[in-house]
């Protein structure tokens, strides 16, 4: 068994918040720039219902999606290897601490497409099919997600700037829309490859409701959490993504089809996942841990957009 001691606690939430004192609640400069259609190239079968039919719910993917949230899975990663190293370690290397564990950036970011169990068995050298693959990465993936979780808020898992007046504006639906038609609100749901627990965490982390005592009706019209009518992760669905039984779930319970609904995401699963539950689109979003060049490569992404604002415009077209 795995014994995860000192390492794994040395990294405090105080330490997270010196860490995430300048994350960026918005893409670089590099990446606003025009939305990138890919209609022509995404599946043509569930399309052509959407000039018919407006779309009746949207369901997100969380992490580079809807939270800026990278920095705290990738420092919990760092923690969580170099405990595994330091307990594993029977060639007397070096001991490592979560400044010296050898994973970079760009490493963690690749990782992220796979799910928690997968990304950090091969973090740790292991491929599939090596016969230690899976009971490691559960036993990494189960012991991430009890260390992470208690660690998000809103300065390590905080939205995007936008998202979250976004999100209420979907949901609530539009008086007058850009073409001087008034638009329904929509349902809204949340997918993500990391567990549910986290989540549930991230969404009431960014809900005023959950952050005020004594919530006032001002509050209560910003609320976020309860907006949701469905929130899955990869241990509460039979097969993660890029499987699409996750978005067929989430439409269970709103009580939808695929076809009524639009994902989004910021990775190539997330398309493939759209694709494979036969959603009327899909939406990528470039300020996450993919850039334009690797999801320009996924056929199931029918929009790729560089900002929130040209999120917006994207949706609306199937509103």
């Amino acid at each position: 068994a795995l014994v995860f001691g000192a390492a794994l606690s040395s990294l405090s939430v105080e330490g997270f918040t010196t860490t995430f004192a300048g994350s960026k609640r918005m893409p670089s400069q590099s990446l606003l720039r025009q939305a990138t259609s890919l209609s022509s190239s995404a599946p043509s079968e569930t399309s052509d219902s959407s000039s018919l039919n407006g779309i009746r719910g949207i369901i997100f993917d969380i992490d580079g999606t809807l939270a800026d949230s990278w920095n705290l899975g990738y420092q919990a990663t760092l923690t969580v290897l170099a405990d595994y190293h330091n307990n594993n370690n029977n060639n007397n290397e070096e001991q490592h601490s979560h400044e010296t564990y050898p994973l970079t950036a760009e490493e963690y970011h690749y990782g992220c497409r796979f799910t928690t169990p997968e990304r950090l068995a091969r973090h740790v050298g292991l491929e599939p099919g090596h016969e230690l693959f899976e009971s490691v990465g559960e036993d990494l993936g189960a012991r991430f997600d009890d260390y992470y979780v208690q660690l998000v808020d809103k300065t390590t898992a905080g939205f995007y700037e936008g998202i979250g007046s976004m999100l209420v504006k979907l949901h609530c639906g539009d008086d007058e829309n850009d073409e001087g038609s008034s638009s329904s609100g929509v349902q809204l749901g949340a997918l993500t490859n990391a567990c549910v627990e986290y989540a549930h965490a991230v969404l009431k982390a960014n809900c005023p409701e959950f952050s005020s005592d004594s919530p006032s009706p001002a509050v209560q019209d910003t609320a976020i959490y309860q907006r949701f009518s469905s929130i899955h992760g990869a241990n509460s669905v039979p097969r993660p993504k890029p499987f699409g039984d996750g978005i067929r779930l989430c439409c269970e319970e709103m009580n939808l089809t695929p076809s009524d609904v639009i994902y989004i995401g910021d990775a190539p699963t997330d398309a493939r996942a759209a694709v494979d539950a036969e959603c009327r689109a899909a939406i990528g979003v470039l300020w996450g841990s993919n850039d334009e060049e690797c999801l320009k490569k996924e056929e199931g992404f029918d929009v790729l957009c560089a900002n929130v604002d040209e999120l917006q415009v994207a949706i609306a077209k199937y509103l």
